[in-house]
């Protein structure tokens, strides 16, 4: 193998390396991030549950926990488990309806 070869093969291998590195939300899982006062009160936003996903309710959710940053998240989605305080998670069933609504 020449050491241009061996160069381009060490190359990709670090790029594709490096890929999974790569901050990429989970699929299906949707943050918006809108301004707010920081501090997620879940609580505040309870009487959401049952409406269906819409930017209002979302605008609304962020408004009444405090959050700055509203995550959507289908049925059956994965997403990651780091723990945001200015974040509301709003939990989605089959047909785009809250079920739960929780901070981090």
């Amino acid at each position: 193998m020449t050491r241009l070869m061996a160069g381009a093969l060490m190359m990709m291998t670090m790029m594709t390396m490096m890929t999974g590195c790569a901050n990429v939300p989970p699929a299906g899982a949707e943050e918006v991030p809108v301004r707010g006062a920081g501090t997620c009160d879940a609580a505040k936003a309870q009487k959401l549950i049952g409406r269906a996903r819409s930017p209002d309710l979302g605008t609304e959710a962020l408004s009444l926990t405090g959050a700055r940053v509203v995550r959507w998240i289908p049925e059956g989605a994965l997403v990651t488990m780091d723990y945001r305080e200015d974040r509301v998670n709003l939990h989605l069933d089959g047909r785009n309806k809250v079920v739960k609504i929780v901070c981090g």
